[in-house]
């Protein structure tokens, strides 16, 4: 959601553990992101930022429908929250913990910070929200809220460098190097628009995909996973088709076929570039390795 432009982030690790307890933060701002694996809960309750106002997001297991699933809360003392999520939920493996350096951050700030985040994950659409109510918008006045929204940017790009995108969007706006590439899908109630990306393949809003799933994958996890993302709201029924509610990502161009056509499809047939030329073809078959000599050691 935010302009990306050079920044220098460190990242701390209190027990030396790259896949323990990580302290991320950037060098000029004042926000800190913990990621805290569940196993070392008890490690962070001990630590001093525990006791502080935060906003947290509790990451884990995949969805049906094959997005990570995120829980997004909010507390006065974030310490006793997770430990009372670590008693009641079942489904996640790690908490993401956003506060303040100079402990800074109030009820009101972390408020709107819970609902400005579930707002915006939902508009991203990587992940499942397991608390997909955000409710009203928090009065906040306009100084607290303009703090906010630098808070949000800060902590969505070290949630992200942190490998964890919630906010990042699946498909980048233009840039000076050209305009997004386009590939469509159609087929028989079928009309479908996405784009390939380095994460797997993005059906665009607004793509329609035919309502029944064919004899050949009922009772499969093919048809599990296009009942999930009408559990989701990633895609509705609208005059007998699945109309797409939002841009989804999917793990490959086949999956992604599938969903819209209702059927196994190979994606990189399917999906098609406007002047008629496959997947395959555009980005599979152009790629070559250096035709440079290999020079034997001497």
């Amino acid at each position: 959601m935010s302009t990306h432009r050079p920044q220098t982030i460190q990242i701390f690790l209190p027990a030396g553990d790259p896949r323990g307890v990580r302290v991320a933060e950037i060098t000029t701002r004042i926000v800190r992101v913990i990621e805290v694996p569940r196993n070392q809960l008890a490690d962070f309750v001990n630590m001093p930022e525990a006791q502080q106002v935060g906003v947290y997001f509790l990451v884990g297991e995949l969805s049906e429908g094959g997005l990570p699933r995120v829980y997004i809360g909010q507390s006065g003392n974030v310490g006793v929250r997770l430990t009372q999520h670590n008693q009641g939920k079942d489904f996640w493996s790690r908490a993401m913990v956003v506060i303040s350096l100079t402990n800074s951050m109030t009820q009101t700030h972390a408020l709107f910070l819970e609902w400005f985040s579930l707002q915006q994950a939902t508009l991203a659409g990587r992940y499942s929200l397991e608390n997909s109510t955000s409710g009203a918008r928090p009065h906040t006045p306009a100084p607290l809220e303009a703090d906010c929204l630098e808070i949000h940017e800060t902590a969505a790009t070290l949630l992200a460098t942190l490998g964890q995108p919630i906010f990042e969007p699946l498909i980048n706006a233009p840039t000076s190097e050209g305009a997004q590439e386009w590939f469509y899908c159609k087929g028989s109630d079928a009309d479908g628009v996405g784009a390939y990306t380095s994460e797997g393949f993005v059906v665009h809003k607004g793509s329609r995909g035919r309502a029944a799933s064919v004899a050949s994958i009922q009772g499969t996890a093919n048809e599990r996973l296009r009942q999930q993302l009408l559990t989701e709201g990633v895609v509705a029924l609208q005059d007998g088709m699945l109309v797409f509610n939002r841009d989804h990502l999917f793990s490959s161009p086949s999956t992604a076929a599938m969903a819209v056509m209702g059927r196994s499809a190979n994606g990189w047939v399917e999906w098609k570039a406007a002047n008629g030329k496959t997947l395959h073809e555009l980005k599979r078959t152009n790629v070559h390795a250096s035709e440079q000599p290999i020079l034997s050691p001497k």
